[in-house]
């Protein structure tokens, strides 16, 4: 049976008491997590660390794998021969800050900004889809299990009904939990690009949490729990085009909500463990500790001496005296190359911490 989506709402019945139930669960994990991020005195150190986990989960859904050293070596800008895999992870963190900074700034989401941000994440300006021929196959059996709209004029019209379903309020009365739910089945439904387009709907998924003020910074990230339920995930989405039950497909998101907030929280509070046993190494044991130098080692694991020098504001010579003194007693990691760049093992630990 084929089968195409429709304009938005959709007028099945999806707030059932069980999925009513747990979206208790889950708003009231979305709020702790919220109210923790908030204890952190930067907020671009949960931004940029978290954001690259997220990226490279993220990608690896899509079956792009690459390692954590070379993610974190790529943030440096140096001469290291970058993997095309971790290039495109390195261009999801840039999609998602550029969408973060979209909707913080507009208070909206739209198809343009849609496009913007597949834009950053492809490094292509290729648009919606105006060539038929797209076609959703089975992981392990290569059968087509889903044919998306293959005309332009088709996908644009879907897509500036999606535009106003996520901005416009007056369309659905939605929990915001579901609406995201509802808005990431019609955008991978409608399929809008050649590529990247569950890497974009795993974006928007954050963005649209966030233009709800469920939760201040893009942390939220769904691409682990997706990995690990990956065959439930893409069976719910194929289970709702063809019989029109939502429910396990709406349950599956809600409890990804919860599980990735409760989890997310760890994550963070173990970066403010980490953040503090490392202040009082410094302030302990080093005339030159600064809250900006603690701020700055845990802005990114990998930094070199030139990104201390402008964050600090110093010399390149006291930037190195910091770093190389620090590498020297043991507190951070120097590896030796062209140019050199320190490690921050305590922001490692809290990352790879598995919870």
């Amino acid at each position: 049976m084929s089968w195409t989506p429709t304009p938005l709402p959709y007028h099945a019945e999806l707030e059932t008491k069980p999925v009513l139930r747990a979206l208790n669960q889950a708003h009231r994990a979305l709020a702790e997590l919220k109210g923790v991020a908030r204890s952190i005195p930067r907020q671009d150190i949960l931004i940029n660390s978290l954001a690259i986990q997220e990226a490279k989960d993220s990608s690896e859904v899509e079956n792009i794998v690459t390692t954590h050293d070379e993610l974190y070596r790529s943030t440096l800008g140096l001469d290291f021969d970058v993997s095309p895999q971790a290039k495109e992870v390195k261009n999801y963190v840039a999609a998602l800050k550029r969408g973060y900074d979209i909707v913080t700034r507009h208070h909206l989401l739209t198809s343009n900004h849609i496009l913007e941000i597949q834009a950053v994440l492809e490094a292509n300006d290729a648009g919606f889809r105006r060539l038929p021929g797209t076609a959703l196959k089975h992981q392990q059996t290569g059968e087509v299990v889903y044919t998306p709209p293959q005309a332009y004029d088709d996908i644009l019209k879907l897509m500036q009904n999606l535009e106003q379903f996520i901005n416009d309020p007056e369309m659905s009365e939605l929990d915001p939990i579901v609406k995201m739910a509802v808005i990431h089945f019609q955008f991978e439904s409608i399929h809008p690009f050649y590529d990247g387009n569950g890497r974009t709907g795993r974006i928007i998924n954050i963005l649209y949490l966030v233009l709800q003020g469920l939760l201040d910074l893009p942390i939220l990230y769904l691409s682990r729990f997706i990995i690990e339920n990956k065959s439930e995930y893409y069976q719910h989405l194929q289970t709702v085009r063809t019989t029109d039950e939502w429910e396990a497909w709406l349950l599956y998101m809600v409890r990804g909500v919860e599980q990735t907030a409760l989890s997310t929280m760890t994550k963070v509070e173990q970066i403010k463990v980490a953040m503090l046993a490392l202040k009082n190494v410094l302030r302990d044991r080093y005339k030159f500790y600064s809250q900006d130098l603690l701020n700055h080692l845990f802005r990114q694991p990998y930094t070199k001496i030139e990104y201390v020098q402008e964050a600090l504001r110093i010399s390149r010579p006291t930037a190195a005296g910091y770093l190389n003194q620090l590498a020297k007693d043991g507190v951070i990691i120097k590896k030796v190359s062209k140019p050199n760049y320190y490690i921050n093992p305590y922001l490692i630990n809290a990352l790879t911490y598995n919870n």
